[in-house]
């Protein structure tokens, strides 16, 4: 992933020093585990700590040779080793050592998303109990439909979010699953002591019945997890642009001190943010999309997922951490218009009270529902389209008011409907 879209801690999970560290601890583990055999003396397995070690720049220049990653690697350490570097790598197949250390790498990666989705998480639930009674209109198909608070709205997402959190950890348990079982899997050169010694070290789980990889519906889990999350903030995101937009203006996201909107128009303030992480999330989807495809290999193993998870693995965890902590930027920061929203409220001639005064005229029990709603959507027709109040024109109306009495409308009419039950929704996200 490139660096304007990288944080630097999750970078460093990815690096190629840090990749390659991996690589020598697992070579290191499996010497120790055969020491711990009987099958390597100790006095190896001391030299091979104090001297094995890898240059980036010089596995790669063997690998230009080679044309293969892990063996350019060994070679490389075995040259600084010296007679014990025969140990290395003894008894393993290339993806021993490749999908065990990327199953840390994932591992690592997911705690940090994990941080990330925390972080969020609390950012939101702050800004959801601040706005607990904030007035707004409700919109379904982009219209007015009912009063909601801002508060309410985001309560939401504290739940969506915790939600993704548990799927993330789900997956990042299921991926940090270690093989060290051979070339296709059955313990031909190495017995599953060795694995298990490894595993256990590294904090890993055991693959239980390995090919010559570690089953790559994993790893589509992992990825898909990540997708959906990025699908999470896109919502957020929208939702931001949407109310960000001129004609409704109810929230901005934060605009910095010297930024500029626009190279040619001095006035502007565009949700840049939002709609960058509106963008990402296309990516994130497009690789979970690869990690379906990289189930299917043939038999035991082929290498038509290796070049896709070389890419696609660090640049979703990459983007997702990336997307998570400018989202909580975005939210931290987020001006919120309370008189604005109230504006617009009012702007729809009451008729987000609509349902009000047909539940009110159901309860009376003098009309059948088909008749009740349609002397309400005949009024509220007139309200829409002659732009005059939806409670002046109940009031005037004779087949109205003949059910309903002036104070009965009013009553309708009282926003505090709309936030009386709401706190149950903030007890259960305080129960979270």
């Amino acid at each position: 992933m490139i660096p304007r879209y990288s944080r630097e801690e999750m970078s460093q999970i990815f690096s190629e020093r840090a990749k390659f560290s991996r690589w020598l601890e697992i070579e290191i583990l499996a010497v120790e585990a055969r020491v711990r055999l009987g099958q390597v003396e100790v006095e190896d397995l001391t030299e091979i700590k104090q001297k094995a070690a890898f240059d980036v720049a010089r596995i790669e220049e063997i690998e230009a040779t080679r044309h293969h990653d892990v063996v350019a690697f060994v070679e490389n350490v075995r040259e600084n080793v010296g007679e014990a570097g025969r140990h290395i790598h003894y008894g393993m197949t290339s993806s021993d050592v490749l999908d065990t250390a990327t199953a840390v790498a994932l591992r690592d990666a997911g705690d940090l998303l994990l941080e990330g989705i925390g972080r969020l998480t609390e950012a939101v639930r702050r800004k959801a109990v601040e706005h607990k009674g904030t007035l707004m209109a409700g919109r379904t198909h982009g219209v007015h439909a009912e009063p909601t608070t801002f508060g309410a709205k985001l309560a939401g997402w504290v739940f969506e979010l915790a939600r993704d959190r548990e799927r993330l950890r789900r997956a990042r348990d299921e991926i940090a699953v270690g093989k060290i079982s051979g070339a296709v899997g059955t313990y031909s050169q190495l017995s599953p002591e060795v694995e298990a010694y490894i595993c256990d070290r590294l904090g890993l789980g055991i693959e239980e019945a390995a090919t010559q990889v570690v089953a790559r519906d994993r790893h589509a889990q992992f990825l898909a997890a990540i997708a959906v999350t990025g699908a999470s903030l896109e919502r957020f995101a929208q939702e931001i642009r949407h109310l960000q937009r001129t004609e409704v203006r109810e929230v901005e996201e934060p605009f910095a001190q010297g930024q500029k909107g626009s190279s040619a128009m001095p006035h502007k303030r565009n949700p840049i943010v939002s709609e960058r992480i509106s963008g990402l999330a296309r990516l994130l989807r497009s690789y979970a999309q690869t990690g379906f495809e990289n189930v299917a290999l043939w038999h035991e193993r082929d290498i038509s997922h290796s070049s896709v998870e070389r890419v696609t693995f660090a640049d979703a965890c990459l983007l997702l951490d990336y997307m998570l902590e400018k989202m909580r930027w975005v939210i931290d920061g987020l001006v919120v218009y309370p008189d604005r929203m109230l504006d617009n409220l009012n702007a729809s001639w009451g008729l987000v009270h609509s349902q009000s005064v047909l539940t009110m005229l159901l309860a009376k029990g003098t009309l059948q529902r088909e008749d009740a709603y349609a002397l309400v959507q005949r009024n509220a027709m007139t309200a829409w389209d002659e732009a005059r109040p939806l409670k002046e024109l109940l009031k005037s109306d004779p087949d109205v008011t003949q059910h309903l009495d002036p104070d009965e409308i009013e009553q309708c009419f009282d926003e505090e409907r709309y936030v009386r039950n709401a706190q149950t929704i903030f007890d259960r996200m305080e129960a979270l």
